[in-house]
């Protein structure tokens, strides 16, 4: 396993780009988290790719664009504490770094493939996580208390994604879909469908040290 010394400097830097003042323990949690990822990677195969710091650019970073925006719409939010949902979590992008970076939100990863809710599982134990869990399940078969945030990351189409999970969704709650290129295909069927949701922002997601376009998709249930 490569040494993940080299990519703490590059992992401060995104982490300061992105304004996030993480502690020395939280991007040694993300290291770990990303080391976890690779030891992992070898049997269950989380995900496609290999390279410690295409990994680190690519997924952790690119997760960690979620934050300026997440934090935004959670400041002045009442206590207790908010619940998530990652939807098709995979590998826990971007629902661990969230569990990590925001130990003020209990983050619930969904995934239908066993394996990777264990992965899940075993980064909670491991990390000392208590407010990230593990789900193996459909999220439309899931029985759970309704969330505060439901995202996903490539993880379906939004017609698909807020089909899928509007029964777990607390009244006022919001969906934030993390995509690539500005999807408007897939807008444009979602208002077509869906009359009674509003798309209230996209947002531009800067995801430092990668050269490709990012968005964040703001949906809610019309009042």
């Amino acid at each position: 396993m490569t040494s993940h010394t080299a990519l703490r400097a590059p992992l401060c830097a995104a982490a300061a780009t992105l304004s996030l003042n993480l502690s020395d323990a939280q991007i040694d949690q993300l290291l770990a988290y990303l080391a976890m990822i690779e030891k992992w990677n070898k049997v269950y195969n989380l995900t496609a790719v290999r390279d410690p710091q295409a990994m680190l650019t690519q997924h952790l970073v690119d997760s960690l664009s979620l934050l300026p925006a997440l934090r935004r719409h959670i400041a002045g939010q009442p206590l207790p504490q908010l619940r998530l949902m990652d939807v098709g979590s995979g590998g826990g992008l971007p629902g661990v770094v969230v569990a990590i970076c925001e130990p003020n939100i209990d983050v619930t990863c969904v995934d239908a493939v066993a394996k990777k809710a264990t992965f899940i599982k075993q980064v909670a134990a491991e990390l000392r996580l208590p407010n990230l869990h593990g789900e193996h399940s459909r999220v439309e078969q899931l029985k759970t208390p309704p969330f505060d945030l439901i995202t996903s990351r490539a993880f379906a189409s939004l017609l698909d994604f807020t089909t899928l999970t509007r029964q777990h969704l607390k009244p006022s709650a919001i969906w934030l879909a993390m995509k690539g290129q500005h999807p408007a295909d897939e807008l444009a069927t979602l208002a077509q469908l869906s009359t009674d949701l509003d798309v209230f922002h996209v947002e531009q997601l800067q995801v430092p040290g990668l050269d490709a376009q990012r968005c964040l998709i703001w949906i809610r249930p019309k009042a």
